[in-house]
């Protein structure tokens, strides 16, 4: 007699999230520390040597925190008005900031004094930068100008008015102090040279406003970022465009590098933060924040990454350690010291164990067996009795059939191959019969369960077509119906704008093929709507009112 063959379960792989190694990295981050300021939070940079201290600019003052207490290390005050831009000295012993009075102020982090006014903008400055040689200063004003200035002398060097609007955007070159690019809102992003006065010396257009600008350690590439693109250009080669990048779906603010420059970190009023890989500039993982991210910065070891937004949240987010990853899985971490028991395939006779003497392998040994215990399920148990109710009620259960729907429609499947399930179904009360109307009403839109459930429900219909219904009963049809009918207009409305793709598809093929008669044209395959065959069987169901 052959075996029982149990019932087959269609399980669907789950859409998730891709893992990778980049998605693991990031997941490690803690849980964010917050601290709340008055005022949205404009910039935010880190200092980039230990202790890796951060500037934060907020309405009327500059503060420095420490990433380890979030405490305030130094805070500077000295502004009338709002203070924007505030960016530390490579050695973290200064740090500079504009203001909406037009003037850069400089001030040393060890005594809070302030050492330097570099007036001569006529409009606030929002970002100022110290170049590579730490002995000049280059501030981008709303003034429609760019300044470089000597600190030693407090003196201005030499000043660009090219662009014609505010200037919001500014970055330095990491090699040599005479290269610093702007980004502003008139759409352009320009390079500038500080030994060639004459202009700027390669000038692109972005496109929309520029939000933030940000150029590679190697000074071959540059990225500009404003409106939902972001968009990479050569610089060797005069700007040419390399790529456009569109993952956010409100504006970009913000730019950082990570992971010693192989990682590209932007962040929007979208509420997130996505960071590429800058070989392909796809996007390898995306960090979450309660409101629109308005500054972001890294630490160089990735080991803190802090944000700021508009409603005046810091955000600061530390990498866990293998110590604080121990002590939140307390039992990984047992699983992993405790010392795996080897399965032997061969064991020492009971007799040989019990009395001191001589080992023979012939008698003294024996084969370790493991019993084969099938567990067989409560509905496969009631199929092979030929119980169908009995099977199908075990599976219409409130958890299975709300957590579990895949063993209800499979059990459901093997009935109509058994030819059982009209007696399945046949002879129920208002309880058993709400049961099976609610599950149906509740899953004939699933795509990958439709043609089955349409089927049950088909049968169900003829069954109890003739029969009187209770007022409850017909309410439970009347409302699977309601499914039905609305299945049906969402139908109609797809395929409404199937029509319309396949009109926009045709005259680009059109347009393609005047364009270049070396195109072929490629075949425009159909596709399958979601549940389009579930509906147009549906209409088969039996209308109860």
């Amino acid at each position: 007699m052959a075996s029982f063959k149990k019932t087959q379960i269609r399980s669907l792989p789950k859409i998730g999230q891709k893992v990778t190694a980049d998605t693991l990295y990031w997941r490690k981050l803690n849980f964010p520390v917050t601290v709340k300021e008055f005022g949205p939070i404009d910039y935010i940079d880190v200092m980039p040597i230990e202790p890796y201290f951060i500037a934060v600019s907020s309405a009327a003052k500059v503060q420095i925190y420490n990433p380890i207490t979030h405490q305030v290390h130094r805070h500077f005050t000295r502004f009338k008005e709002a203070a924007y831009g505030a960016s530390i000295r490579s050695d973290g012993k200064l740090v500079i900031a504009g203001c909406d009075e037009g003037h850069v102020k400089l001030f040393d982090i060890g005594s809070k004094s302030l050492l330097r006014i570099f007036k001569g903008h006529k409009g606030p400055v929002h970002r100022c930068k110290f170049t590579t040689d730490n002995v000049h200063v280059v501030s981008f004003s709303d003034d429609k100008s760019v300044a470089l200035w000597d600190l030693p002398s407090e003196t201005e060097i030499i000043k660009f008015s090219e662009h014609s609007d505010y200037v919001r955007a500014g970055c330095v070159s990491s090699i040599s102090s005479d290269l610093f690019l702007s980004g502003s809102f008139d759409h352009t992003v320009k390079l500038y040279d500080a030994r060639s006065p004459t202009g700027s010396t390669i000038s692109v257009d972005h496109g929309s406003p520029v939000e933030s600008v940000l150029m590679y350690p190697s000074n071959s590439i540059f990225v500009s970022v404003g409106g939902t693109e972001l968009r990479v250009w050569d610089m060797l080669a005069g700007g040419r465009l390399l790529a456009r990048v569109s993952q956010h779906h409100k504006t970009i603010t913000c730019l950082h590098l990570a992971s010693d420059g192989k990682r590209l970190v932007t962040g929007g009023l979208d509420r997130h933060a996505k960071i590429y890989d800058v070989q392909s500039y796809q996007v390898v993982h995306t960090l979450d924040f309660p409101s629109p991210v308005l500054s972001l910065g890294i630490t160089p070891d990735d080991f803190t990454v802090v944000a700021g937004m508009a409603n005046g949240l810091i955000s600061m987010q530390h990498r866990q350690t293998q110590a604080e990853a121990r002590a939140l899985n307390p039992k990984q971490s047992l699983k992993v010291q405790k010392k795996s028991q080897t399965a032997y395939r061969f064991r020492l006779n009971a007799d040989f164990r019990s009395v001191n003497r001589t080992f023979n392998p012939a008698t003294d040994v024996e084969v370790a067996t493991k019993t084969d215990t099938n567990f067989v399920s409560r509905y496969d148990m009631f199929l092979r009795k030929f119980q169908y109710s009995k099977a199908l009620d075990t599976v219409l259960t409130p958890y299975i059939r709300k957590k579990k729907p895949a063993i209800t429609v499979g059990v459901m499947h093997e009935l109509i191959r058994r030819n059982g399930l009209k007696s399945a179904l046949a002879g129920r009360d208002d309880s058993s019969l709400s049961s099976i109307l609610t599950f149906l009403a509740r899953n004939i839109n699933d795509p990958s369960h439709a043609n089955i459930i349409i089927q049950v429900a088909n049968t169900l219909l003829e069954i109890y077509e003739s029969s009187s219904l209770t007022p409850q009963s017909e309410k439970l049809f009347l409302q699977l119906q309601e499914h039905v009918n609305r299945e049906v207009e969402y139908v109609k409305h797809l395929m409404e704008i199937e029509g319309m793709l396949h009109i926009l598809l045709a005259s680009t093929t059109t347009q393609a093929r005047r364009g270049s008669p070396n195109v072929v044209q490629g075949s425009l395959v159909k596709p399958m709507l979601p549940s389009a065959a579930a509906a147009t069987n549906a209409t088969m169901i039996y209308n109860v009112g």
